[in-house]
């Protein structure tokens, strides 16, 4: 024919009329069914291209930075199927994995908070020369996102200020600076972590972090590590 239609899988509109008036054929399907176009093997099964496609690419990174998540994997077509040539096949591969980062331990760690009210050499009132020594390191800020406050923090004055979606300021001084220059509980950006109030049993809860700035103060009223 002069314009001839090859389809692959089963497509009645890929058909045409044969001599006796007849409807015929052209898609893969008819060789199942029996019912192909005279000129199909010649036309269609020769001049079909069958789809190609390359190797696998490599794993992506787990979506999960700590704990269960998933990753993935794609392959390009090389050669696309044409004239009813066999489909491609899938181009995505996924499969689950766990999420190792070095900085998981962080994401474990529960931080202890205070109001600033408590902003004094809790640790060593007497201030002995050895505490007067990490007094001399700057403190940093870590801003938060609070996502879960337990009931229990509605009961107290400073704590009640605690409340789902505020954004809070908590200060690393040096006198809770812990064996790896950081304040124990300081999050990680981006991940949720948690949260207790020292001196309110009960009240505690869930946050982000949404940043960290070195060399840095808290405004009045915010909260300190302990």
């Amino acid at each position: 024919r002069g314009s001839p239609r090859c389809c692959p899988g089963r497509n009645n509109a890929c058909a045409e009329l044969s001599g006796p008036g007849a409807p015929c054929y052209c898609d893969t399907h008819c060789e199942k069914t029996g019912d192909c176009c005279e000129d199909y093997p010649g036309v269609c099964q020769q001049a079909a291209v069958h789809c190609v496609v390359g190797s696998w690419g490599p794993w992506r990174e787990c979506r999960s930075l700590c704990g269960v998540g998933s990753q993935d994997r794609t392959r390009q077509v090389t050669v696309p199927p044409r004239n009813g040539g066999t489909p491609c096949p899938d181009l995505k591969q996924r499969r689950g994995c766990f999420g190792e980062n070095p900085a998981c331990d962080t994401a474990q760690e529960v931080a202890k908070i205070l109001p600033d009210s408590f902003k004094r050499d809790f640790k060593d009132p007497w201030r002995r020369p050895h505490m007067l020594v990490k007094e001399k390191q700057p403190s940093y800020c870590v801003y938060f996102r609070l996502k879960q406050v337990g009931a229990a923090c509605r009961l107290h004055s400073w704590s009640s200020q605690l409340m789902r979606e505020r954004r809070v300021c908590v200060e690393c001084r040096p006198d809770a600076v812990g064996s790896r220059a950081r304040c124990k509980g300081d999050g990680l950006e981006g991940a949720r972590t948690f949260w207790t109030a020292t001196s309110i049993a009960g009240c505690q809860g869930s946050w982000i972090q949404e940043s960290l700035h070195e060399n840095c103060v808290c405004p009045p009223l915010s909260l300190i590590f302990v």
